[in-house]
């Protein structure tokens, strides 16, 4: 994929014009409130949450959590019980704000007597936006269908969407997404049929989306995927946001693991005031100040040595995402915010 392309569109822009204009950047999306309920299930209980310009937001939850009918309420698919939701500075009723949205739903079908020349071109009539046709061939290079949009140009027989493969599918989605330039982008399970090459595809485009000021809504059960390329996370659990931060803040205090020998009573000493969290045989886990300046670790290895103690490894130590939310959802110890 060529991350630098046009079809990436340019929210940081938009941005842009405000503070010349003297007005704050507003958020690409802003909801407050959210609440949706289907006969008795409650699928969404006041759920609150922003997503800057040119920021990357994963939502994370186990299947049921209300993550699909949270995104269709924000596209203004669904229409809120209560709540209140904002789309790039207007009410997501108002079609001028869906306009400038780009949606990789999970489930998506294509009329499979079209190219995906003809795919693309048909939702950017439906979009209403102009986009020359040099610029959609070079959307469709982005996701890796190049060799598709070249035999269109050139008057040759194209692949009808028929016959693609669901990866090959999956990469049409993901230009059908990105075409009409928008300034903010829903990707709902966007690697599902990717093999792994595509997978780190997605994650550059993601990442050259954000560098461009376009604020992307990431909805993956990879949480792999979401931990290298999230700004931030919500974590959804049956309809309630269970807890919502950055990376720092949800995976808690950082941590090394130190593999020691021959530890004196001073060196014993030493490492409890330094904070043990864990003791596994010849390993220590020790948690490091929250004000660490990166001195910490040499600090504590130096003094360690000086006072007798045989350094055999070691390492960083913080649980993963996926723990985390794990933790989450089986205790429930986290309370909604």
């Amino acid at each position: 994929m060529a991350p630098d392309s046009t079809a990436l569109g340019d929210g940081a822009v938009r941005a842009a014009a405000d503070l010349v204009a003297g007005l704050p950047p507003t958020a690409a999306v802003w909801c407050t409130g959210l609440r949706k309920r289907y006969g008795r299930h409650q699928a969404v209980d006041g759920v609150s949450f922003q997503v800057a310009r040119g920021e990357v937001l994963g939502l994370l939850g186990p299947n049921g959590a209300g993550k699909t009918t949270v995104i269709k309420m924000l596209l203004g698919l669904v229409r809120p019980d209560a709540g209140e939701v904002m789309l790039l500075g207007r009410p997501a009723s108002d079609p001028r704000a869906r306009v400038r949205v780009g949606y990789l739903p999970e489930l998506f079908r294509y009329q499979p007597w079209l190219t995906a020349t003809e795919v693309l071109a048909l939702h950017v009539r439906l979009a209403g936006v102009r986009v020359p046709a040099a610029e959609q061939r070079e959307c469709l290079a982005l996701v890796g269908l190049a060799d598709h949009a070249a035999d269109h140009a050139a008057g040759r027989a194209a692949d009808r969407v028929g016959g693609f493969s669901k990866g090959m599918q999956q990469r049409l989605g993901l230009a059908v997404a990105l075409v009409a330039r928008p300034e903010f982008v829903v990707l709902d399970e966007p690697t599902s049929a990717l093999d792994p090459l595509g997978r780190v595809d997605v994650r550059d485009l993601v990442l050259a989306l954000r560098a461009r000021g376009v604020a992307v809504l990431l909805n993956s059960h990879l949480i792999g995927e979401v931990e290298r390329v999230c700004d931030r996370v919500v974590i959804l659990d049956r309809g309630r946001v269970a807890a919502a931060g950055t990376l720092t803040e949800l995976l808690g205090q950082r941590e090394v693991r130190l593999e020691l020998t021959a530890v004196p009573p001073a060196a014993q000493a030493r490492l409890a005031a330094a904070g043990v969290v864990d003791i596994a045989g010849d390993w220590v886990t020790v948690a490091l100040p929250a004000d660490d300046d990166g001195t910490a670790v040499p600090d504590l290895v130096a003094d360690l040595v000086a006072l007798g103690v045989r350094v055999h490894a070691v390492e960083p130590g913080r649980i993963s995402l996926e723990e985390r939310l794990l933790g989450i959802l089986r205790t429930g110890a986290e309370e909604p915010r």
